[in-house]
């Protein structure tokens, strides 16, 4: 089963817009699992402007699906991320100012860094992601790390799915299929919807889970949240 982790970054930049808190970022979290999601998403970044760390520690004790926190690897990010001990850490490249993740590492130039971060991890019993992009150097080198999965960074197909999706499809698929040759697990994320996300699923052998949140919030704006959990269920079900 294919599980749907809700990344809850827009809830919180919703509730920093006014200093208050409404939305409430907890209650929006525990009502995330109460409809089915399988596991909460955050990514704090150093200027806290939506996810705080101080979130971070309020959710380690009320979440009770998996919590899977993702970032880039500085120092006060592996010391929060080694105090609350989620069971999932999601390594990504990308810089402090960046607006979201853009890409995935090389994981040949930045191997002995991801090692050793990715071993401090795994001292303190964290699963630990790496993202990255198709290419498939870097899936195959990422075993090097001691990485337990990769992150597929799903941008460019949901980018090209609208014009040719199985062109856009391609190059997943094979990075899927050297994923599990090597033994690593499969996630993925970034710009999965519910147009393109039932295509990528039945597409991706041994696709363990889905990081949504922007395409699945602004849904929920139309559809409901219990709704809008349930339609993206559905999407990691249908195989037909």
């Amino acid at each position: 089963m294919t599980k749907l982790s809700v990344n809850i970054n827009k809830i919180a930049t919703l509730r920093n817009a006014r200093g208050s808190n409404l939305p409430n970022l907890l209650k929006v979290a525990l009502d995330c699992e109460r409809f089915g999601a399988q596991g909460i998403t955050v990514h704090p970044r150093p200027d806290e402007r939506h996810i705080r760390y101080q979130d971070v520690y309020d959710l380690k004790s009320l979440v009770k699906t998996e919590f899977n926190i993702e970032g880039y690897p500085s120092k006060n990010f592996i010391d929060l991320v080694c105090k609350v001990k989620p069971a999932q850490v999601t390594l990504v490249p990308d810089p402090p100012d960046a607006l979201t993740s853009n890409a995935g590492w090389d994981t040949i130039k930045n191997k002995d860094f991801l090692k050793e971060v990715i071993s401090d991890f795994k001292n303190n019993n964290i699963r630990v992601s790496v993202f990255v992009d198709t290419e498939i150097k870097n899936i195959n080198n990422a075993v090097n790390t001691g990485t337990d999965r990769i992150e597929l960074y799903t941008e460019s197909y949901a980018k090209n799915y609208n014009d040719n999706r199985e062109k856009a499809i391609a190059s997943f698929t094979a990075a899927a299929i050297a994923a599990n040759e090597s033994g690593l697990g499969i996630n993925a994320g970034h710009d999965l919807n519910l147009d393109n996300l039932n295509y990528f699923y039945k597409n991706i052998p041994s696709l363990l889970e889905v990081s949504i949140g922007h395409a699945l919030v602004c849904d929920a704006l139309y559809l409901g949240l219990e709704n809008t959990i349930q339609m993206y269920l559905r999407q990691l079900k249908i195989t037909e």
